[in-house]
């Protein structure tokens, strides 16, 4: 799962984060889940992502243990169905019309 925020003031770039609830399993597969969709979000961000947006990666059960190709196929198509919705600010208008 992803989620996106407009952010004013992230500057040119984007930013992301990973988090890993403890439904996932223990220490060892929550941070086996995180590192896996750290070295996706490195992977696709920088061709998918918006600058000025931040992402929020959040594990499922799935994440430590299916194939890498899923794994990015899925993140992928997140970052493409919300593209839209990540260039939005507070307020409900866009970046471009302030």
């Amino acid at each position: 799962m992803v989620q996106a925020r407009a952010n004013a003031d992230a500057g040119p770039g984007c930013r992301f984060g990973v988090t890993a609830t403890k439904k996932i399993g223990g220490a060892v597969i929550r941070n086996r889940a995180k590192r896996r969709l750290r070295a996706a979000a490195r992977a696709l961000l920088p061709v998918l992502g918006r600058p000025g947006v931040d992402y929020v990666f959040i594990a499922r059960a799935a994440t430590p243990t299916c194939a890498w190709e899923r794994l990015l196929d899925d993140v992928k198509s997140a970052l493409v169905s919300l593209a839209p919705a990540a260039t939005r600010v507070a307020g409900g208008r866009s970046p471009e019309t302030g």
